[in-house]
């Protein structure tokens, strides 16, 4: 089975990274949410407990033979109109005076009543006759003395249905989230999967290996130069002929001494030390790309090659004039004026051997010498 592709297993990730981020941005939001939720049941009850404490229809009403006859109908039109759950008003010791199920009028209330008996309003959660509730707990006072107690609350349930009510909300936006990640992610990884070739994360290596062996193992030098200056990659060769530092990278060519030799222009020689240099540079879309031959070997056998085919024109000059000079001897001796023919060798001969002896008399350097001589037979001949 054909492996992912680099851009593939970056479209996987990138989506996955969006998706637990989105969910987990999503849940703590819920989670804030519900907090707030918490908090403001909390505060609302509270203000709606202390409201009802300080109303005077509940000190009135507590002097009455029956309370529960102006309190229930009072407490029920505060809690519809404010919108908590409920309101209960009681005595000191708990007994309900009011309660959105008149069932439970005259029963105890259940939840904790000590720092409201000691002059205190505070909140808590609490499981009662209407389920767990976020409730507010405080004082009626009479010349500062406790003479009922007040508490108001929202269920559970309730903030729990506020809560879900954000849901769509939340849904709505992890989606939006997912879709715009998706989409960004899909246009990258087709930016990626093209600039790749859909190769995978192997094959790249395997590529980048060979690309560096090759680039290590090729005989010719090989620079490259960015578009500031830098040199940002030289091969063995080149760090060899150019004698080079180490960590000759990203230093300015300017700094290394080759900037003529990075300049641009056609295959020109260099002189490098002893060595002889053909370097050609071009442009590129990075930058530069310099490549650097050794020729100093092939300069020396092209000049040996010059001399040679210098000496063998020369010889075969002279060879051409000896072979006239015996024709004419030989041709004298069949005529049968053996003096004449003796006496024109007799006088090649001295002026050759003049010539030989004037020449290496006044050039000591033997190869000069006989290029001379070569190039005496060569005029003559001519």
């Amino acid at each position: 089975m054909r492996r992912w592709s680099l851009a593939g297993q970056m479209l996987v990730l990138q989506l996955l990274v969006v998706a637990v981020t989105a969910t987990g941005c999503a849940v703590l939001a819920l989670v804030q949410a519900h907090r707030l939720l918490t908090d403001d049941a909390g505060h609302r009850a509270t203000a709606v407990a202390v409201s009802v404490a300080a109303a005077p229809e509940v000190a009135d009403a507590l002097d009455d033979p029956d309370p529960s006859a102006r309190l229930q109908p009072f407490a029920e039109r505060v809690r519809l109109s404010t919108g908590v759950d409920f309101i209960t008003i009681m005595r000191p010791d708990g007994t309900r005076l009011s309660h959105p199920h008149r069932s439970e009028i005259g029963r105890r209330f259940l939840g904790n009543t000590g720092p409201a008996l000691r002059g205190e309003t505070f909140t808590e959660t609490y499981t009662g006759t209407l389920g767990p509730s976020e409730r507010a707990v405080t004082p009626v006072l009479s010349d500062g003395r406790v003479v009922a107690l007040v508490s108001a609350g929202i269920t559970v349930d309730r903030i729990s249905a506020m809560l879900r009510g954000q849901f769509g909300w939340g849904g709505f936006i992890v989606a939006l989230a997912l879709g715009l990640g998706a989409a960004g992610t899909w246009l990258v990884t087709a930016r990626l999967r093209r600039q790749t070739h859909g190769l995978g994360p192997v094959e790249l290596g395997r590529i980048h290996e060979h690309h560096d062996a090759v680039l290590h193992a090729v005989r010719e030098g090989l620079l490259l130069v960015g578009g500031d200056g830098r040199l940002t990659l030289c091969n063995d060769a080149a760090r060899l002929l150019l004698g080079l530092p180490a960590g000759a990278e990203g230093r300015h060519v300017d700094e290394l001494g080759l900037a003529e030799l990075t300049a641009a222009g056609e295959e020109r020689v260099h002189l490098v030390g002893e060595r002889v240099l053909a370097v050609n540079s071009a442009a590129s879309r990075l930058g530069r790309v310099v490549t650097v031959r050794d020729t100093t070997e092939l300069q020396a056998l092209t000049g040996q090659l010059d001399a040679e085919r210098g000496f063998a024109e020369s010889l075969r000059s002279a060879a051409h004039e000896a072979a006239n000079r015996l024709h004419t001897v030989i041709t004298l001796v069949e005529l049968g004026r053996t003096e004449e023919a003796v006496a024109l060798g007799t006088a090649e001969l001295r002026a050759a051997q003049e010539l030989t002896d004037r020449v290496m008399g006044a050039v000591r350097e033997p190869v000069l010498a006989a290029l001379l001589l070569g190039k005496s037979a060569e005029a003559a001949e001519r």
